[in-house]
């Protein structure tokens, strides 16, 4: 298999590294940097069969990404650079790319929008709901209590409907900000998050408009 994901195996150098290629990991639908790791041959050849990260340790040889921890890499593409000795690949993540239960290996590092922000903020919450049973937050107290979680998206909502009928601008603004919150509240619940809904757009994106 010469080709894989729109990347073309044989253009690849290998000699450079030793065999191995630097695999620059980035989320296909936020844009942001995940992790940079290794790959060789081998491993560009169990991606292509399974559709999933595989990469290549000096040190233990080669793993597939989430293999224990479930946080898979979907592949969305892989491109090569104009030396062919390092790899752009473009991913669906399942989880944190980082071992430390962070979104990508470079910990807080800036970059990415507000939503993005507020959703790891809200799945830091999520992680210390799990491990501690009193709630200490709001964001902890919706996610513990299942019957206000559901309704306040729809409280929120209404609101934001009342402020764009009266023509109030700047609530409307401060109402649309509430829902988006309690959105992604009740989106992490179900263990999805603000990277899911970018990456159903940008698969709507891709679909073909019925006119």
């Amino acid at each position: 298999m010469n080709r894989v994901h729109g990347l073309e195996l044989g253009g690849l150098d290998y000699a450079r590294g030793g065999g191995l290629v630097t695999v620059v990991t980035q989320d296909a639908a936020t844009g942001e940097v995940l992790m940079v790791a290794h790959a060789d041959a081998e491993a560009f050849a169990h991606t292509a069969a399974s559709g999933v990260m595989h990469y290549h340790s000096r040190r233990r040889g080669l793993w597939r990404k989430g293999a224990t921890s479930g946080n898979e890499q979907r592949v969305v593409s892989l491109t090569a650079d104009c030396d062919g000795d390092s790899v752009l690949a473009r991913v669906g993540p399942l989880g944190p790319a980082c071992h430390t239960g962070r979104v990508t290996c470079f910990g807080d590092a800036p970059g990415g929008d507000a939503a993005q922000s507020l959703d790891r903020v809200i799945h830091a919450r999520a992680a210390e709901a799990a491990a501690t049973a009193a709630p200490r937050s709001y964001t902890r107290r919706l996610l513990g209590d299942r019957n206000l979680r559901l309704k306040k998206p729809g409280e929120e909502t209404t609101e934001f409907v009342v402020a764009c009928a009266d023509g109030d601008r700047e609530r409307a603004i401060e109402e649309a900000a509430d829902v988006v919150y309690h959105l992604l509240v009740a989106l992490r619940a179900l263990g999805a998050g603000w990277g899911d809904v970018l990456r159903a757009l940008a698969r709507r994106a891709r679909e073909p408009v019925e006119r």
